[in-house]
């Protein structure tokens, strides 16, 4: 893998060598946070163990992506729109690299929970997952298609999804009062549902990177500002 860094023979090339590794990340990082919430729904602590070793191939790849980018910006030292894709790219590798360790800790508490009698309550998390899910997938085709449209619709989306993280950490601490004996185990749901909620998050984040990149937008923080090409 870091081979590939010495290979480059111009500008172009290293820009597709990024944006493939880019695009493989999120790849291995959907894939991750869907074994570990398998994992959750359907008991499987084989999925939970293979998301959590997995982890380690997205830290390679956030090393790989941030000594390209590093070294397109010393080589080739490029201004205005390519300066925003190589930046824009690092910082998608970095939320990538968040999500897939919000999935390890979802299949790691997963696999606890898989070791007693099952909680009726891990349906509340249905709904979020799927909304998680779904936002995780839009922000890497909004990536892959350049689709600043679709971005643009993550903050709404953020924003439903951290009010099913409270619907849901209110129906399970409600939960805990009626059944003392299962405390860890709907512990570890609003665990995961927190986890759930930073996903979303860091999707959000991936959206506000790709309008940078591709506008020159910043609409960080509820903000817009242009920022002009030199």
């Amino acid at each position: 893998m870091n081979a590939s860094r010495h290979t480059f023979t111009n500008f172009e090339d290293a820009l597709t060598a990024l944006r493939e590794n880019i695009l493989m990340m999120g790849s291995l990082t959907e894939r991750n946070l869907l074994r570990a919430t398998n994992g959750l729904l359907k008991r499987d602590s084989e999925l939970c163990n293979a998301a959590i070793v997995d982890d380690e191939e997205v830290d390679l790849l956030e090393k790989e992506i941030d000594l390209t980018g590093i070294e397109i910006i010393t080589r080739y030292q490029p201004v205005a729109s390519d300066l925003r894709v190589v930046v824009s790219a690092m910082r998608i590798s970095s939320n990538l690299e968040r999500i897939a360790d919000q999935a390890t800790s979802i299949a790691r508490r997963a696999r606890k929970l898989n070791q007693h009698p099952s909680l009726d309550e891990v349906v509340f998390l249905e709904p979020m997952l799927q909304k998680v899910m779904s936002l995780l997938r839009d922000s890497l085709r909004a990536y892959s298609e350049h689709n600043t449209e679709l971005a643009r619709t993550f903050k709404e989306r953020d924003r439903e999804i951290d009010a099913l993280n409270k619907e849901v950490t209110g129906r399970l601490t409600g939960s805990i009062s009626q059944n003392t004996d299962a405390i860890p185990g709907y512990l570890n749901l609003i665990f995961i549902a927190r986890n759930l909620e930073r996903v979303g998050d860091h999707s959000t984040n991936i959206g506000e990177d790709i309008v940078f990149a591709e506008s020159a937008e910043d609409i960080r923080h509820s903000q817009s500002r242009l920022v002009a090409d030199s």
